[in-house]
């Protein structure tokens, strides 16, 4: 079994063991994410989840790549019932579970935000993007929603 030392960052529970929302949106604490609207990623797919991962680094990926032209806000949420895997990085594409990403059909209660993140290189996430865009043409870019 790999050790914590084994684990790459991205994969790293954040020691809070609280709950994460990347997004572009400029939102308050006690707001409530619902299901029902714009995906963060696919502007013209409407979400039937909430997504959320207990890794920072992951929410702040998120956060970078969602669509539009706010500042990257990482939020710390608590959900309202009970959470998922988020199958579109877990056993459908990646086994198990190792970014620690989940899904809720039900809202999510908006407690904090996180300010004291690093964001990635712009080199970083101009490669992400462009693996992105090759699954895309491929076809392999399945959601699961």
């Amino acid at each position: 079994m790999a050790d914590m030392a084994d684990t790459p960052e991205r994969f790293l529970v954040h020691e809070s063991g609280n709950y994460f929302h990347g997004t572009k949106a400029d939102l308050q604490v006690s707001d409530l994410l619902v299901p029902g609207h714009r995906s963060n990623y696919r502007a013209d797919h409407i979400s039937n989840y909430v997504y959320m991962t207990k890794v920072l680094d992951g929410a702040v990926l998120a956060a970078e790549m969602a669509v539009g032209d706010g500042a990257c806000r990482v939020y710390i949420v608590e959900p309202n019932d009970d959470v998922e895997d988020d199958p579109n990085v877990t056993d459908k594409k990646i086994p198990g579970n190792p970014t620690h990403s989940y899904r809720s059909a039900q809202p999510v209660k908006i407690v904090g935000e996180m300010t004291d993140w690093v964001g990635h290189s712009p080199e970083y996430l101009r490669q992400f993007r462009a693996g992105l865009d090759a699954l895309r043409r491929r076809g392999g870019a399945v959601l699961y929603d």
